[in-house]
C-alpha cells in the first residue's frame, strides 16, 4: 500500500510540473541567452527583501561577457555577510546554468530554461529548496521608464535597450509536495538604473 501511495504522489508531482511548464510555454516564448544577457548590464539600486522581512537598500551590478554567453549579477549591501552575492548565469546548450555564492554557504547550482513574455524574462527550473522538491522561477519584470530623457535619440535608444527603465527581480518558489498550485514569493529585488556620474 505505501508503494502505491508513493507512486501516486510521484505521478501527481509530475503532472503538476508538466502542467505548469506547458501552461507557461503557451503564454511565453523560449529565447536565447544572447537576447537576455545585455539587458541586465549596468548599475542598479533599490530595495530588496525576502517575504516577511524589512526591505534593505542594495546595489546590483550587471556584467555580460563579450560573446554574450555569461552574465554576472553582483548584489551588495544588505546581504547576510559583508560580501556580495554573486549570481553567475551562463549559457549551456539551450539552457542556462546558474552558480550562486555569497561567501558564507556552499556554492549552489541550478539549471533553468529561459522565456520571454511582453518584455519580461523568466528563468524556470526544478530543484530542491529547504529539502523539498520545488519549481524555481527567477522573474525579471520590465519596469516602464518614467524619467524624462534629455539625451540624443541614439543615446536614449541604447539606454532603453540596455536598461528597459529598470527591473523588478523576484525569486519565486512553488513546492511540488504542497497543494498550493501557484508560486510563492521568496525574495524581491528592485533594480532602478543608476545614472552615470557626469
Amino acid at each position: 500500500m505505501p508503494l502505491k501511495i508513493d507512486r501516486l504522489n510521484l505521478m501527481l508531482g509530475l503532472a503538476i510540473v508538466l502542467s505548469v511548464f506547458s501552461s507557461f510555454s503557451v503564454m511565453a516564448a523560449k529565447v536565447s541567452f544572447k537576447e537576455f544577457c545585455p539587458q541586465l548590464v549596468g548599475q542598479w539600486a533599490g530595495d530588496a527583501a525576502k517575504a516577511g522581512e524589512i526591505p534593505r537598500k542594495v546595489a546590483v551590478t550587471g556584467f555580460c561577457s563579450h560573446d554574450q554567453r555569461q552574465l554576472i549579477l553582483s548584489v551588495s549591501i544588505g546581504t547576510r555577510a559583508p560580501f556580495s552575492e554573486t549570481w553567475w548565469f551562463r549559457e549551456q546548450g539551450d539552457q542556462v546554468l546558474l552558480t550562486y555564492y555569497d561567501g558564507v554557504a556552499e556554492d549552489k547550482q541550478q539549471l533553468f530554461s529561459l522565456y520571454r513574455q511582453n518584455g519580461d524574462y523568466s528563468l524556470l527550473g526544478e530543484g530542491v529548496v529547504n529539502a523539498r522538491p520545488a519549481l524555481i522561477q527567477l522573474l525579471f519584470d520590465a519596469q516602464t521608464q518614467t524619467q524624462t530623457q534629455t539625451q540624443t535619440q541614439t543615446q536614449t535608444q541604447t539606454r532603453a535597450q540596455n536598461q528597459a527603465g529598470g527591473w523588478q527581480w523576484t525569486q519565486n518558489i512553488q513546492y511540488l509536495d504542497d497543494d498550493i498550485d501557484r508560486y510563492q514569493l521568496f525574495r524581491g529585488i528592485e533594480m532602478t538604473p543608476v545614472a552615470p556620474s557626469p
